[in-house]
């Protein structure tokens, strides 16, 4: 079973739910429990998705089977420069290959609408994520945001 990665509208019932379990994973691991609605709802509305859309970015989603099994965005940060987010495998299709799918599709749209480095920052309990970004060819550099949840950052030339 192979997945099938493509660009959905950030607005779509199926994008927001992708979104919704992308939170509700991440908020629940910052906190080292299960998330609770109120947590997820102040984290989406703090960092909002709306800007994953064209023509300054995209969101994709990952089938496996026919079901949603992931998600990731891109945005751009400036004029050659494409920011990789929200990239999230659902548990039931972890250890798939799904997350690197991801990634090369979100690196191949990048570079589709034109840049030329992707770059990302994460957490230092996402230690699986930064596996994987490292993986595919990530390399850590200085801090090029303040973000309350940024930790690492990564940059890519593509």
């Amino acid at each position: 079973m192979e997945w099938i990665i493509r660009p959905e509208p950030v607005g779509s019932p199926e994008a927001r739910a992708a979104l919704l379990a992308y939170y509700t994973d991440i908020v629940g691991r910052y906190h080292g429990r299960p998330a609770r609605q109120d947590e997820v709802a102040a984290a989406m509305a703090d960092e909002p998705s709306d800007d994953l859309a064209p023509p300054g970015g995209v969101f994709l989603l990952g089938r496996r089977g026919g079901e949603v099994a992931g998600c990731a965005g891109v945005r751009f940060a400036g004029p050659e420069t494409a920011e990789l987010t929200r990239v999230h495998v659902r548990p039931p299709w972890r250890g798939t290959g799904g997350g690197s799918a991801l990634v090369a599709a979100a690196e191949a749209e990048a570079a589709r609408l034109g840049a030329r480095v992707i770059r990302l920052d994460t957490r230092s309990d996402l230690v699986e994520a930064r596996a994987l970004y490292a993986a595919r060819g990530y390399r850590e550099v200085a801090p090029f945001s303040t973000g309350p949840y940024s930790d690492h950052w990564f940059v890519k030339e593509l």
